[in-house]
């Protein structure tokens, strides 16, 4: 045996060593979480295999295993994880500001390639900052600008939808997230992508490609691993995506760089009040911005505006499509948002939604939180701990700790909710707060999502739009939701139902 090759193995061998006490390690300081029981070498890994179809059901089989505790350990090759549906290991993990355990979970670097390190991937160090420079960007006074832009994207979208007043049943779907992704391209960037009316354009379809490669990569052992994931047709196709999607983006920023120059603008101090004289996109704002008197660069920008364009699109068409479903197979609660809409606008279908009528919107208000917590967009959420915490006393979550927030089985938790399968938007008026953490569908905490009065008003406009044209009816033949746990939750099998128009 050569020198050359005793010393590989003695590496190889030092490796396994190292990850064997490594992982023992982690092991050992959760003996206090339920262990759910596994292969040698692979653990837990084979109940996930197979359509991901299933993973709801099983997350949900493994958490009923552990009987009150709603937490359960899972042990993989390469990784230790924790899955949780408890509302105070939720809280305890949501509500810190400790770096140690802001960090988003492994999941999140598929995206990294797209959206770099900007305020959804980015870790604690980096984080805080760009959440600082960015909460002004959501002021009311900003977000008031953004009406126009859902009252002129919604009016396409009501159109586009005419086409099927006579279908028995069509997924509704890909209509909303195209309008979303018109909405979310204008107030982001302030140009407009036309996505409504050019579903096959280079840059929709660059969208969709890289919302499908992350979702592949999460459940691929194949594809999970960089140096495997180079030798596949998926990295040909977002090499070819992201080289689309970056150019428009750069094109655009430097389009509006070199407008604000010639303007000679102020630069904006993030400290500063919030008077805003004409509308602003998400970017406008951005290049305005400094920190320590220093402009942002290039790709800093970059970096949060195609954070926003995905974070802002497939979680609000999500959440809009599973509301037009639960509104067509529960006429009662449809005909409560269309009286509601009617008492504010009379017979008008054309008149348009203020920024006062859409705070206004209060029952349509509660049939999006419903559906929100049957139906979250974000289904679960991750975080990646960087250093050992204390939960309880004598309860530690060791570095390296992979943590998942079950959010649609919390929602769904007969401890919190009666009826919990029931559609019951009137529940929010009478909820006593008593476990908050129950309900996250925009997470919660330091990291919770940035652009929920965003996104709430473009729901409501969208959806007050869509009642007072059409009546939403179940398909025919029923159609029964097939949920996957994609980028954002989802229907396999589509979401469908008829519409006709309102007389």
């Amino acid at each position: 045996m050569s020198f050359v090759l005793e010393c590989l193995i003695a590496v190889a061998i030092i490796a396994i060593l190292w990850w064997y006490i490594n992982v023992t390690s982690i092991r050992n300081k959760l003996s206090w979480v339920f262990k759910i029981p596994g292969v040698p070498l692979l653990g837990n890994g084979l109940q996930f295999v197979g359509s991901n179809t299933e993973h709801f059901n099983t997350m949900f089989k493994l958490l009923k295993m552990s009987n009150e505790i709603k937490s359960v350990r899972l042990d993989f090759i390469h990784k230790t994880a924790i899955l949780t549906a408890d509302p105070k290991l939720i809280e305890f993990t949501l509500s810190s500001n400790s770096l140690k355990i802001l960090n988003k979970g492994e999941v999140y670097r598929f995206i990294t390639p797209w959206l770099g390190t900007g305020l959804l991937t980015s870790d604690g160090k980096k984080w805080k900052p760009r959440r600082k420079i960015i909460t002004p960007t959501f002021h009311f006074k900003i977000l008031e600008q953004f009406v126009d832009v859902f009252e002129s994207k919604g009016k396409i979208f009501i159109d586009e939808l005419s086409k099927e007043t006579k279908n028995n049943g069509f997924d509704v779907y890909p209509y909303v997230t195209m309008c979303t992704l018109d909405i979310i391209c204008e107030s982001a960037m302030g140009v407009s992508i036309n996505a409504q009316k050019q579903k096959h354009s280079d840059y929709v379809t660059s969208v969709k490609n890289m919302c499908r490669i992350v979702v592949e990569r999460s459940f691929s052992p194949f594809q999970m691993f960089d140096a495997l994931f180079y030798f596949t047709n998926n990295y040909k196709t977002q090499k070819e995506s992201l080289s689309i999607l970056h150019t428009y983006t750069n094109n655009v920023i430097k389009q509006k760089r070199k407008e604000l120059e010639a303007s000679d603008k102020k630069f904006i101090d993030i400290e500063d009040d919030f008077g805003v004289k004409k509308k602003m996109a998400f970017l406008d704002w951005l290049l305005q911005t400094t920190i320590d008197n220093k402009p942002l660069s290039d790709k800093d920008i970059r970096e949060e505006v195609d954070t926003f364009m995905f974070e802002g699109h497939d979680t609000t068409a999500s959440a809009i499509s599973f509301a037009m479903y639960l509104l067509a197979n529960n006429p009662k609660e449809q005909a409560k948002v269309y009286e509601e809409a009617k008492s504010m606008f009379g017979d008008d279908k054309e008149k348009s939604a203020t920024f006062k009528d859409l705070q206004e919107m209060k029952y349509l208000e509660n049939v999006i939180k419903e559906t929100l917590r049957l139906y979250p967009s974000v289904p679960i959420y991750s975080r990646c701990l960087t250093d050992d915490i204390e939960y309880q006393e004598g309860k530690i979550i060791p570095k390296g700790t992979q943590l998942g927030i079950f959010a649609f089985g919390v929602g769904r938790d007969k401890d919190y909710y009666k009826d919990p399968e029931k559609f019951m938007p009137s529940r929010f008026d009478s909820m006593d707060g008593k476990t908050p953490f129950s309900y996250i569908p925009f997470s919660a905490g330091p990291r919770n999502c940035i652009g929920q009065k965003f996104a709430m008003l473009e729901m409501k406009s969208t959806l007050s739009k869509l009642i007072r044209n059409y009546e939403l009816l179940p398909s025919v033949p029923e159609h029964k939701l097939i949920l996957v746990p994609e980028t954002v939750l989802k229907s396999k099998n589509g979401i469908k139902i008829r519409i006709q128009n309102r007389k």
